[in-house]
C-alpha cells in the first residue's frame, strides 16, 4: 500500500472551541513542512503530554496530535531495552496543524513560523546531517569543529532562504559511544526521541525557524533503522499507526511513500521521492521492492507532466560518482550511482528518470559534488556534507575514459568538494537559471556554478 499526502484541510473547525487551551511552554521544535502541492502543515515536538497552542492570523487553537505521547516503542535488536536502557524515558508528542492559503502570522506556543512564499527563489539544500556513531565508526559529537551541524544550520539561515530541502539521513547516533573516547561521551544513542533532538532538531533550531522545508527520507530512516522517528516528526504524509515502523511486520507499507510535487513558482516545481529502502548491490528477482520502485517510477513520470522544469529530489545519486581506496595499495575506485534504483529505473527508461525532470539533488555521499551530461540526462547535485563525518577519498577533476556514473550518460562537467563541511545554495535567476553556491560551515563561497535547463557548470573542478 502506498501513502496519500496529508492534504490541508479547512481550519475553521480546529480554529473554534478555544475556551481551554494548553499551556504557552514552548515545544521542544516548531516547523513548517511542505507536503503534496507545497501544502504547509505546521509541526511541534514536545516533551508534554498536550500539543502546544497555534494561532494563525489571530486566532488561536490546540494542535492535533499526529503521533500519541510516548517513548518510541523498541523493536529488534538494536531497539531492545538492553541496548537502550534510557528509551522508555524519553517520551515525547508530536503535533501538527495543516495552515491555510494566504496565511499571513503563524506562531506555535508564541513561537513564530516561516511561511512559503509564493516563489521560491532562494533554497538551501543539505543532507547527511546526524553526527555518526554506528559499529566502528564514532565521530566526536561532542567536538562543535568535528560535527559542525548547528553551525552549518546557522550560516544557512543567515542566507536567508525561502525553502530549504533536506536530502535525507537524519538520524546517525545509533550505537553507544565507547568508553574510551572522550569526543563522545555521554551522547544519547538509538532510535528514542533523545538521539533524534541532539541529531537533528536541536543544532538546527536556528534553520528550522528561518524557513519552511522540504524533507527526502534516508536509508537512515528506514524502519529497521531510525524509521519510527521519522514517521513521528517528519514525513510529509498522513500518520499511519498501524504502519509507522513500530511492527516490522508491516514495513513493507512503512517503508514505502508516493512521490509528490511542491510548486516553486513560475513553472517550476520539486518533485520529491523515498528512496529509503533500495538497496546498493541490486535486487535478486522476486524482490517486493521492484515492484515499488516500479510505482515510484510511474509516479513520477506523471508528476513531471505537470511543469515545465522539475527538479527531483531524493537521498541516492543516480548521476554521481562515490570513491573508496584501497588502505594498502592506496588504489582509488570510483563507482557510480545506487544499483536497486538504477536496475528499476532503468528498465523503465535509459536515462533512469523520466525526460522531463532536469536535475537531481540527492545526499547520502558525504560530500559534495556535480555532474552534468552531453547526453540527456539531467544534471546531478550531491549535497551530503552538512555534519556526518565526510568521505575523504578525492574525486579526480575528470573520470578515467569511457567510466560513467551512470549506464549511457555521457560526462560533459563535473566538480567537487571533498573532507568540508558546508551547505549549498540555489538562487534561481530564470525560468530554467539557477546560480548555485557551495558554502562552507561558516557561509563562506567554496564553489560557484551556473545551472541552464539540464546543464551545469562550475567555476573550479575541485574546490
Amino acid at each position: 500500500m502506498i501513502r496519500t499526502i496529508l492534504r490541508p484541510l479547512a481550519v475553521a473547525a480546529v480554529l473554534t472551541g478555544c475556551a481551554s487551551l494548553p499551556s504557552e511552554s514552548p515545544p521542544a521544535a516548531a516547523f513548517v513542512v511542505l507536503g503534496e502541492e507545497g501544502a504547509p502543515v505546521a509541526r511541534a515536538v514536545t516533551t508534554a503530554s498536550t500539543c502546544p497552542a497555534i494561532t494563525i492570523d489571530g486566532r488561536t487553537a490546540p494542535m492535533a496530535v499526529r503521533a500519541p505521547y510516548g517513548a518510541i516503542p523498541l523493536r529488534g535488536k538494536d531497539h531492545s531495552a538492553s541496548f537502550h536502557p534510557d528509551a522508555v524515558s524519553n517520551p515525547v508528542l508530536s503535533c501538527e496543524t495543516p495552515l491555510p492559503g494566504g496565511a499571513k502570522q503563524v506562531a506555535v506556543a508564541g513561537q513564530a513560523l516561516p511561511l512559503p512564499p509564493a516563489e521560491a527563489k532562494r533554497i538551501v539544500v543539505i543532507g547527511d546531517t546526524g553526527c555518526r556513531l554506528k559499529a566502528k565508526e564514532f565521530q566526536d559529537c561532542n567536538d562543535p569543529e568535528a560535527y559542525p551541524f548547528a553551525r552549518v544550520a546557522a550560516s544557512a539561515a543567515a542566507w536567508k532562504p525561502d525553502l530549504v530541502v533536506h536530502v535525507g539521513d537524519f538520524h546517525y547516533r545509533e550505537d553507544p559511544c565507547p568508553a574510551d573516547r572522550p569526543g563522545c561521551a555521554g551522547s544519547p544513542y538509538g532510535y528514542g526521541w533523545d538521539a533524534w533532538n541532539a541529531d537533528f532538531f536541536a543544532p538546527a533550531r536556528t534553520l528550522l525557524a528561518a524557513a519552511p522545508w522540504v524533507l527526502a527520507r534516508g536509508n537512515h530512516e528506514s524502519c529497521s533503522r531510525g524509521g519510527q522517528g521519522w514517521w513521528r516528526f517528519l514525513d510529509a504524509h498522513a500518520y499511519d499507526p498501524a504502519a509507522n515502523c513500530d511492527d516490522p511486520a508491516a514495513d513493507e507499507r512503512a517503508d514505502y511513500t508516493d512521490p509528490y510535487a511542491v510548486p516553486l513558482g513560475a513553472g517550476a516545481q520539486l518533485i520529491v521521492f523515498d528512496s529509503a529502502n533500495t538497496n546498493w548491490k541490486g535486487f535478486k528477482p522476486g524482490d517486493m521492492r521492484v515492484r515499488h520502485y516500479t510505482d515510484t517510477w510511474r509516479k513520477i513520470e506523471r508528476l513531471a507532466a505537470r511543469q515545465r522544469y522539475n527538479i527531483a529530489v531524493d537521498h541516492h545519486p543516480l548521476y554521481a560518482f562515490g570513491a573508496s581506496q584501497d588502505a594498502r595499495t592506496g588504489a582509488v575506485t570510483l563507482f557510480g550511482g545506487d544499483a536497486g534504483l538504477t536496475q528499476v529505473f532503468g528498465a523503465l527508461d535509459p536515462r533512469l528518470l523520466p525526460s522531463t525532470v532536469d536535475m537531481l539533488l540527492s545526499g547520502h555521499v558525504h560530500l559534495w559534488e556535480q555532474t552534468s551530461f552531453s547526453s540527456d540526462h539531467p544534471s546531478q547535485f550531491v549535497a551530503g556534507f552538512a555534519g556526518t563525518a565526510e568521505d575523504i577519498v578525492p574525486l579526480p577533476k575528470t573520470p578515467p575514459a569511457g567510466q560513467s556514473p551512470a549506464p549511457g550518460a555521457v560526462l560533459e562537467a563535473m566538480s567537487s568538494w571533498i573532507d568540508g563541511f558546508g551547505f549549498m545554495t540555489m538562487e534561481r535567476t530564470g525560468p530554467d537559471t539557477w546560480t548555485v553556491v557551495v558554502h562552507d560551515r561558516d557561509g563562506k563561497q567554496r564553489n560557484t556554478c551556473t545551472v541552464a535547463g539540464r546543464h551545469s557548470r562550475c567555476a573550479v573542478p575541485q574546490a
